[in-house]
């Protein structure tokens, strides 16, 4: 389970801090899977692998559901903290948000939410106990039936809402200093309904209806696209044509595509049944692997189909199916390596950094502690040790921005921080929610 972990985390930092020079690393700009759009979902089905094994035995209720809650907390807590604008880390050496602008959606907050009511789901249903099923392939789907029940209400409400839902004409006013638009109001065109495009989707509505358009993501992957910069799919200055919607807020973590999101963690959650109900290593990979691979073509066929797009922003079942499915399939051959042909001395390094996956993530996903380091320049702060060591030792080097930036990354970052953890795993320091 924590080697799953650290390949989450260690993909997260790749992702963001070198997808964008490398197109086929970043989130793709709207319809479409990139590397980065795998790292939400795999998360999500690993959230609920360990939610089956940890609610494997129940001894007290009232116990186990302050657990959860409380870990809810904290998830929240720090994911507005890290995500809703008060660390400007690392290239500003600033802090603090605005509470009329404060992003209240992000990476733990949808964690958050889904660990929330799968976790008392799971707390709720949990009759089968710690005990073998038959090796049937429908026994462990019937022991836990209400939790597909609960999953296939919520693709439902999704699906109604995404489809069904009214999206009128919309208005918002460019906040951003770097654009010659700061300040300027514009109006967007919809009065759709069961549109799936950026501007006119019912994702954006219901998250501008609830949230407030000053407290989503005002640096949406859509921007990337062609219609809104000519350097797609990389980043660049707007098109001078590009819509009005390019400029506009999207919450890529937002209220309506985190229903959708809760149905990977109930897969994650079943998966974690077979590990604890199945006896024998061929039965739960048989397992796995075949519903890993009918979710994966599912979603493909969905997709290629143009019935329903794979879409991480919208979090679109298609991307539900493909995303869970990939991750049935890469926990089946970490399955296969470690615990069947026995190579853990390999995989020890991601054992170590799996334990302590939250302080990788605020350290060095969320840049804390590069915008600390940038903290102490020379003269000026763009003279930073960071800045040096990019610039000198991996760009220069290899005469390419592109190739020393994807450098650094897996050498001053991923190496760096597999070394840390490893020294914190060998002292029993860890940082648990």
């Amino acid at each position: 389970m924590t080697q799953g972990i650290f390949c989450i985390t260690q993909m997260m930092i790749l992702v963001d801090d070198a997808g964008g020079e490398w197109q086929s690393i970043g989130h793709a700009p709207w319809n479409g899977c990139n590397l980065a759009d795998f790292v939400m979902p795999f998360f999500l089905f690993i959230v609920g692998m360990s939610i089956a094994l940890a609610f494997k035995r129940i001894p007290n209720l009232q116990l186990a559901i302050r657990k959860v809650i409380m870990r809810t907390i904290k998830l929240l807590f720090w994911g507005i903290i890290l995500q809703g604008g008060y660390s400007h880390a690392p290239d500003k050496l600033t802090y603090g948000v605005d509470i009329k602008r404060i992003r209240w959606c992000g990476i733990l907050q949808r964690i958050a939410l889904a660990y929330l009511i799968v976790a008392l789901l799971e707390i709720a249903t949990k009759k089968a106990a710690f005990k073998v099923l038959p090796h049937r392939c429908w026994a462990i789907f019937k022991s836990y039936c209400l939790q597909w029940i609960v999953g296939a209400c919520l693709l439902v409400v999704y699906l109604a809402t995404l489809y069904g839902i009214y999206v009128p004409d919309w208005d918002f006013t460019v906040h951003n200093v770097d654009s010659p638009d700061d300040g300027k109001h514009f109006t967007i065109k919809c009065g759709v309904r069961g549109k799936l495009d950026p501007p006119c989707n019912a994702v954006g509505y219901v998250d501008r209806v609830i949230l407030g358009i000053n407290h989503m993501y005002h640096h949406p992957a859509w921007r990337r696209s062609k219609a809104c910069t000519a350097s797609s799919l990389y980043e660049g200055p707007l098109r001078k044509d590009a819509p009005a919607w390019c400029q506009a807020p999207f919450e890529p973590e937002g209220l309506l595509s985190s229903i959708s999101a809760v149905l990977t963690t109930i897969i994650g959650v079943h998966h974690g049944h077979v590990l604890i109900h199945l006896e024998g290593h061929s039965e739960r990979l048989k397992h796995w692997t075949l519903m890993g691979s009918s979710l994966l073509i599912l979603g493909m066929v969905l997709h290629f189909t143009s019935a329903i797009p794979l879409n991480k922003q919208l979090y679109s079942f298609s991307y539900v199916c493909l995303t869970a499915g990939a991750a049935a399939l890469v926990f089946s051959a970490f399955y296969l390596l470690v615990d069947i042909w026995g190579w853990c001395s390999i995989f020890l390094p991601l054992e170590c950094i799996g334990m302590n996956a939250m302080l990788v993530f605020v350290m060095a996903a969320e840049d804390i502690f590069a915008g600390f380091i940038n903290g102490w320049y020379y003269n000026d702060p763009h003279n930073t040790l960071v800045y040096w060591i990019k610039k000198h030792v991996f760009i220069k080097v290899w005469h390419s921005e592109r190739v020393g930036i994807l450098l650094y990354v897996i050498f001053a970052e991923i190496l760096f921080w597999g070394l840390v953890a490893a020294i914190l795993h060998k002292r029993g320091i860890y940082w648990k929610l």
